[in-house]
């Protein structure tokens, strides 16, 4: 059995929000090939989208284990030690917790981990996201794995056929529930499109039980009780034999769809795929970016990464990712483009409502 980990976190922005520091990346590589030549992991990407720092790791510990985590936190905080001597924008920002007590979850990174019996071809997708939010991968999960328009797969391959269980979290609730598709679709559909408060943690196979993607839900607003930017989320998909081809699990980001964050995490706009050369928002710190960097696993080694985007396949959703920020961006203030009242509870909304609360008069 293998595990694969990804735990991320924004450590330091190169410049402002919009990129990640060499000096930043080479100490998270230097880091885990410690960690690997001490035998703790088996092999070890250090990769990055916009200014967060993604470390794409595979052991034999499983998921959650007390010794990865911590690997991942003090990786995190003496990259953070490099990023304040280069006074890096919002150094450390994501890590909320004082000190590490066993477990990143709750912490402020950010991850996603499945343990896998390795497959004869073991090919794997690793998304990586900036300046959006948790929920945002449930519109392309919901494609791959539920929507034969997207994957003909479910109709014509047998392993496919029967069907995937979603895992689904109510992130302010702290609940899950799991739902198939297709038998519950209508029902799953009702928590999928509300991706500010729900959100898919796991995929599986239904008819072998085998997991088939994992993303991270952790929602940074929640855990600190006020606004600390967007959660830029990251999720692992395997593919082929049971699962979605690698063509099935890319298709749905050639129509951009629309996601939280851009700006202080504020805004609704376009997620625009792109390669890693184009990774660094710093329109309005945007629009929201998704690189994939796919792997085949081979005894636990990652082999790879290729980069998934960089194809001309993606520039159609690249144009039209920015047609339509254009749009958002003309409507400044104003609702869509800002996100409801409710969803920004954690900027200057409750101040605004404290000062002015008196000036409110009630009706005639």
């Amino acid at each position: 059995m293998v595990t694969v980990s990804v735990i991320k976190a924004d450590v330091g922005g190169f410049v402002g929000h919009s990129a990640s520091h060499p000096d930043v990346l080479d100490t998270g590589r230097e880091e885990l090939e410690r960690a690997k030549q001490r035998g703790l992991l088996t092999d070890y990407h250090v990769s990055y989208c916009g200014d967060d720092m993604f470390l794409i790791m595979t052991h034999d510990r499983g998921e959650d284990n007390e010794e990865i985590h911590r690997l991942a936190w003090d990786t995190f905080i003496k990259a953070t030690d490099v990023a304040k001597k280069l006074k890096l924008y919002g150094a450390g920002q994501d890590l909320l917790a004082d000190a590490f007590s066993g477990n990143i979850r709750g912490a402020g990174p950010g991850s996603a981990e499945m343990t896998i019996d390795e497959r004869p071809s073991e090919p794997i997708l690793v998304f990586m996201g900036d300046k959006t939010s948790a929920g945002a991968f449930n519109l392309p999960l919901y494609k791959m794995f539920a929507d034969p328009f997207n994957t003909p797969g479910l109709v014509i391959s047998d392993p496919l056929h029967h069907g995937f269980a979603f895992e689904i979290h109510d992130v302010k609730e702290h609940k899950k529930i799991v739902l198939n598709a297709p038998d519950d679709l209508y029902d799953m559909l009702i928590f999928l499109g509300a991706p500010s408060r729900y959100a898919v943690k796991r995929v599986f196979n239904r008819s072998t039980g085998n997991i088939a993607a994992v993303s991270s839900t952790d929602k940074l607003s929640l855990i600190a009780g006020r606004y600390v930017g967007k959660d830029d989320p990251t999720m692992i998909v395997r593919a082929q034999g049971e699962f979605p081809a690698v063509g099935e699990v890319l298709e749905p980001f050639t129509n951009p769809f629309i996601v939280e964050g851009w700006m202080r995490g504020s805004h609704q706009g376009p997620l625009m795929p792109v390669s890693l050369k184009d990774a660094h928002p710093s329109r309005f710190d945007g629009p929201s970016r998704l690189v994939c960097l796919g792997f085949q696993l081979a005894n636990g080694k990652l082999v790879g990464p290729r980069d998934m985007f960089d194809d001309p396949g993606f520039d159609e959703a690249r144009r039209k990712a920015n047609e339509v920020a254009n749009y958002f961006r003309s409507l400044g203030p104003f609702e869509p483009h800002r996100l409801p009242l409710d969803e920004m509870e954690y900027t200057t909304m409750p101040m605004v409502a404290a000062k002015l609360a008196e000036r409110w008069q009630p009706l005639e």
